[in-house]
């Protein structure tokens, strides 16, 4: 665990102290996120903090391979991969940061590192569907592919609040290594040393460097250089929590939680972020709009209407996105009957405060009003 701190701690502390650089990079060659009808900030705001993050990430990687314990997660390619892919990307977001590039450029350039991550070795190799299934490679490598572009499109259509898609990917990057870090533990031969928990990691120790300079008011944006380092590297932890787990490898108790909860884990733990994209496919479309035409309907944009302040709307939904990412992992250490209990006592409270605080919200502190779309292409 010592080792994971570490790697948390190098994180966090290269990405907060690298935001102040790239906030003035940002401000000189004038990458701003300006204010449009479907954007809460009222005046334009630097980005490109997502590079910040990326830094954090790679000095973590780069320390953990000179440290003894952890220096066996290097044995494969899959983290220099990762490396790799998230780098493309970070510069990919970086130039549409700047100069605002189209959605198909960036949905090649998604699929791109997509590929090289997959081909680096992180990709489905089974799915534990209550026993190990495999599938033929090529579909397994589709499948791969489609769950990366997926991550990085839920994480960029999530970002619309001061910290909201930093805090996010934090309780999921807290929840995934919690479940791996458990589940390899509880292996008949324990080894907590894996590429799927030091990946959970680093970019839990980015998420909590960044939100300093990106909880309300923002001083500085993550950018699309953010949220696509963001997604990639979520999808990444996810398929090889999925793919690493055998339940005949797991001892005691664990062994029915190894068989059913990495499908089920992932997909909790992104609950959210992918709800919002799958929603906003749909309204789109049906509205013969192309899915990736934006407009201001998503799940943050709702809070703000039904009467939850910037700040609130952030926490609310942090805590929806903690109730039902721990609640799942809980099954993982707590009785199932405990765990189910909790969890729907934590979710009747999220609903009760969701409900009932716009209540006592203070007499003309009412959210920004939205025109509903935009014609300009993004998330």
């Amino acid at each position: 665990m010592r080792e994971y701190l570490f790697v948390f701690l190098v994180a966090l502390a290269t990405t907060y102290l690298c935001v102040p650089a790239m906030r003035a990079l940002a401000v000189r060659v004038g990458a701003f996120t300006q204010v449009r009808a479907r954007d809460v900030n009222d005046v334009p705001v630097p980005r490109l903090g997502g590079v910040a993050m990326y830094l954090g990430y790679a000095a973590a990687t780069l320390t953990a391979w000179r440290m003894p314990f952890l220096r066996q997660v290097f044995d494969s390619f899959e983290l220099v991969g990762i490396l790799i892919g998230a780098g493309l990307l970070c510069l990919l977001g970086a130039l549409d940061d700047i100069l605002e590039l189209d959605a198909l450029t960036k949905l090649g350039g998604q699929m791109v590192a997509a590929a090289i991550i997959a081909f680096a070795g992180v990709q489905f190799y089974s799915l534990p569907v209550g026993v190990i299934t495999v599938l033929p490679a090529p579909l397994l490598v589709l499948l791969t592919m489609f769950v990366v572009v997926l991550c990085i499109n839920a994480v960029n259509f999530i970002d619309g609040l001061d910290g909201l898609a930093a805090g996010l990917v934090t309780i999921a990057a807290t929840a995934f290594f919690l479940y791996s870090y458990l589940i390899s533990s509880a292996y008949s031969s324990p080894n907590v040393f894996a590429a799927a928990t030091f990946v959970a990691a680093g970019l839990a120790g980015c998420c909590v460097g960044f939100l300093p300079h990106n909880f309300y008011p923002a001083r500085l944006f993550m950018g699309d250089s953010g949220s696509l380092v963001l997604g990639l590297l979520l999808a990444a932890g996810a398929i090889l929590t999925t793919g690493s787990v055998n339940p005949a490898d797991v001892g005691g108790t664990n062994r029915v939680a190894a068989t059913v909860l990495p499908l089920l884990i992932p997909i909790s733990i992104m609950l959210l972020p992918l709800l919002d994209v799958a929603w906003a496919v749909v309204r789109r479309t049906a509205r013969g709009q192309r899915p990736w035409q934006p407009d201001s309907q998503h799940l943050h944009h709702r809070m703000l209407r039904i009467g939850h302040g910037h700040r609130r709307a952030v926490l609310l939904l942090w805590l929806w996105a903690f109730v039902v990412a721990m609640g799942s992992v809980s099954f993982v250490f707590l009785p199932p009957l405990v765990a189910a209990v909790g969890g729907v006592l934590m979710l009747v409270l999220a609903a009760a405060l969701t409900v009932w605080l716009p209540r006592f919200s203070r007499p003309g502190h009412r959210p920004k009003d939205f025109d509903g779309q935009e014609p300009a292409a993004g998330a």
